[in-house]
């Protein structure tokens, strides 16, 4: 009998199509029998079987979106996590897999395992992508994701003597049966020194629920020509592959180190290769149903640049549009007008991108006149508007001697958004704030949000039953308000005893992993007082450490702290060339040591840097959380998302009233999250009269902590790290003042908000009780309503649900 995956409606079918093509593809992929196949080998069976329920579905919801206004995100890295059980779960055949291992004789469980996790993306612009290529197909919107196949992802990271290492994360090395090669949809991308072949790798994005499947094109780099026969042939083996390796180059890593020229060079490069890739992709669809006739582009395509990092997408699509078919400048500008759509996801100098003018010159002059052209044109524009000479040349694109990118972004795009309302509206009154002026009905705000099938129906199983059992139905998966119905049960002693059982196993689940993977011993009873996220100075991981390290302090000294056992647990990566952000991975590597061979605190405290944070990590850690540590400096947060996720998973928020966190706060009611720091409002009159001098001098505790950078309490192994963070802390430098992220100015505050954090989760009842409100006020920070926002206010595509 032929396999058919088109009409599996009973788990018993399900299972019965699963397990004939787990054997099948065990046979032709391996030359085995079931009996003799590995794990690994099951996991690509049966990743291959459900490939086998998506084809049709995919192809169908491509046939179907084809012809129809699309929207398109443009991101440099989606971080999508593991595929098989989000699949498996949004297709609603989990059981029935589940099932089948079982009657095979493996754990399915076991079988997750084996997955890697792609290595694709970074931090929260990565993850935040993803979540919202997952809404969107839930949703059935037309909406698919554009970036790069990086063939080694950022790094995995590793610690030796506390310091971090970063090796290649060699995720491609197995087989990955997700990711479809579409070789006959490949073009090319040309620099001046050389031409790529551009070969997309599409992966399918399932939605709860929905038929419907998107999809996230990822772009690969080829040679033209593998390798020069000739060279090689006449023995200069080297010679004859060094195109092959420039090309590879391109997708080799995610964020080259760009310290250096050539870094600035290999980042350019990247960028443009995967829009220019995109872009032709679109406009071949479009001919393909709409023929050579671009009045009406616009009108079937929106373009959603997720931060600068797309932005030579704009001169790119002016290019194409009028260098290949042939559209004088006014009509492809216009075009470009109503197509993009701009992301800001930061407010910090550094993190605006702007290139050397010599860069584009090098690798693409066109695409350099084309910039220069737009430079000139904003500038004739606002002159217009009487804007003074000095202010038009801050504000312009070209300036400098470099490529503003976000100006550039903000001149073109029909609309601008920040990602929380903080953030929206720094940008409106100091970021971006002279385009403000110019353009109001441009800014908008789309508060960041997290999908609640990843980060609570998949990755806290127990707390989903538990939800759907209260709310009579799991449509809550896809609306997550539903939830605020259910805050009602906040003080009723039997579901609190159930909510504290899930905690309980979801820490124990946690503590088995961390002590399998990295011999880490954490007691389940203790609070679990958790900072995951990015190694930034603005997130601030030092305030945490110093503030562990001066209780430790005085539990040796005998004065009076909490006596709730806390484990704390750090997960973070530092860029590769970011000196001080791994000087204070070495910081808490080097504090850890020191509390957890300590006898007479361990029994207390414990801390634990977790290694090479991931996607896979965050699935356990979530869950298991107590204390959600949001500290970053007021104003440097755009919004975060991890805070959503902790939110979701019932984690009480410590926090300062930056990004989101004031939104959360706003949802859940303050008594039901540990907010400290000065409000945005009041911190440029508080950094005035800012000394950390003061601080350190009069705030008990603060100098001894701080010395202890320096006085041989801690070894940097003569790296010169902690010197070095000591004088950033009380000295600054001639470019940036001392403590410049406010580390000191808040420590004491930090510290008498989670000793109170702290005592309060010795009543458990309360504690649980907060912890419930949370989780049904998390309604807002679902990614579904986000992108609701998006398509009613910008993309303004149709739902295309597949019957």
């Amino acid at each position: 009998m032929t396999r058919d995956p088109r009409n599996l409606t009973t788990q018993a079918d399900q299972a019965a199509f699963l397990k004939e093509a787990i054997i099948a593809h065990v046979r032709a992929e391996y030359g085995k029998e079931l009996n003799e196949a590995k794990q690994e080998e099951i996991w690509i069976a049966l990743a291959k079987a459900v490939m086998e329920i998506i084809a049709p579905r995919w192809e169908q919801s491509r046939k179907a979106y084809a012809s129809t206004r699309q929207a398109h995100y443009l991101s440099a890295e989606f971080l999508v996590g593991r595929s098989l059980t989000n699949n498996l779960l949004n297709l609603g055949i989990y059981d029935a897999a589940k099932e089948v291992c079982a009657e095979l004789g493996y754990d399915l469980a076991d079988i997750e395992e084996e997955e890697t996790d792609p290595g694709l993306g970074n931090g929260g612009l990565g993850r935040l992508a993803a979540c919202f290529l997952d809404s969107s197909t839930t949703l059935d919107y037309p909406v698919n994701g554009y970036g790069i196949l990086y063939r080694y992802g950022l790094f995995k990271q590793d610690f030796e003597d506390g310091f971090q290492k970063e090796y290649p994360d060699s995720w491609m090395e197995k087989a990955y049966p997700f990711i479809s090669r579409r070789e006959e949809l490949a073009c090319t991308v040309s620099y001046q020194d050389l031409d790529v072949y551009a070969v997309p790798y599409d992966l399918p994005i399932t939605g709860f629920a929905t038929k419907n499947i998107n999809v996230l094109r990822l772009w690969k780099p080829e040679p033209l020509q593998e390798f020069d026969y000739n060279l090689f042939n006449s023995q200069r083996f080297d010679d004859a592959v060094i195109e092959r390796n420039r090309v590879q180059d391109i997708n080799r890593v995610l964020y080259p180190n760009d310290s250096s020229y050539d870094g600035k060079v290999l980042r350019v490069r990247q960028q443009y290769f995967f829009v220019s890739a995109s872009l032709q992709s679109v406009i071949q669809e479009y001919q393909q149903y709409h023929g050579k006739d671009f009045s009406k582009f616009a009108d079937y395509h929106v373009f959603q640049l997720n931060d600068t990092h797309p932005v030579f997408a704009i001169p790119e699509l002016m290019r194409l549009l009028m260098d290949e078919h042939g559209l004088p400048w006014d009509q492809a500008w216009k075009i470009c007008q109503r197509c993009f759509a701009y992301t800001n996801h930061t407010i910090l100098a550094e993190a605006l991108e702007k290139w050397e003018i010599s860069i584009a010159q090098f690798l693409f002059p066109r695409i350099l006149e084309i910039i220069r052209q737009i430079d000139q044109q904003f500038r004739d524009e606002v002159r217009a508007l009487g804007l003074p000479a000095y202010q038009i040349e801050t504000m312009a694109p070209v300036h400098d001697n470099r490529i503003h990118m976000a100006p550039l972004a903000v001149y073109t795009a029909f609309k601008i958004n920040g990602v929380a309302k903080l953030h929206s509206q720094i940008l409106k009154d100091e970021t971006l704030h002279d385009y403000y002026e110019l353009w109001p009905q441009r800014f908008t705000n789309k508060t960041n949000g997290v999908t609640p099938r990843r980060w609570l129906y998949n990755s806290n199983q127990s707390l989903s039953d538990l939800i759907t059992d209260l709310a009579g139905s799991n449509a809550w998966v896809t609306d997550l308000d539903q939830l605020k119905k259910l805050e009602k049960y906040k003080s009723d002693p039997q579901l609190l005893d159930q909510l504290h059982k899930i905690k309980q196993e979801n820490k124990k689940r946690l503590a088995s992993y961390l002590h399998k993977s990295f011999d880490m011993q954490l007691d389940p009873e203790a609070l679990f007082d958790v900072q995951v996220k990015r190694l930034h100075e603005y997130k601030r991981q030092l305030l945490n450490a110093f503030e562990i390290l001066d209780r430790y302090n005085r539990i040796k000294a005998g004065d009076k702290v909490s006596d709730t056992p806390v484990a704390y647990i750090f997960g973070a990566k530092s860029a590769p060339s970011y000196f001080r952000a791994k000087a204070i991975i070495k910081f808490i590597n080097e504090l850890a040591k020191k509390v957890n061979q300590d006898p007479e605190v361990n029994k207390l405290m414990g801390v634990y840097f977790i290694p090479n944070y991931n996607v896979s990590k965050a699935e356990l850690i979530f869950p298991a959380s107590n204390i959600s540590e949001q500290i970053s400096t007021v104003g440097k947060e755009a919004s975060g998302t991890g805070n959503m996720k902790f939110m979701m998973n019932g984690a009480l928020t410590l926090g300062t009233w930056d990004g989101a966190n004031l939104e959360i706060a706003d949802a859940v009611g303050e008594d039901n999250a540990f907010m400290f720091g000065t409000k945005l409002k009041d911190f440029p009159a508080t950094l005035d009269y800012y000394n950390s001098q003061w601080q350190y001098t009069h705030i008990e505790g603060l100098k001894t902590v701080v010395d202890s950078l320096v006085d041989g309490s801690f070894d940097d192994a003569n790296s010169g790290m902690f010197a070095e963070l000591y004088r950033s802390l009380l000295k600054g430098s001639p470019s940036e003042r001392a403590d410049v992220y406010y580390v000191l100015g808040d420590f004491k505050d930090y510290r008498n908000r989670r000793y109170d954090a702290h005592e309060a989760f010795k009543d458990q009842a309360s504690w649980l009780e907060k912890s419930w409100i949370n989780i049904c006020n998390s309604g807002r920070f679902s990614s579904d309503r986000t992108i609701q926002d998006y398509v009613d206010e910008i993309w303004h595509v149709d739902k295309q649900r597949l019957s």
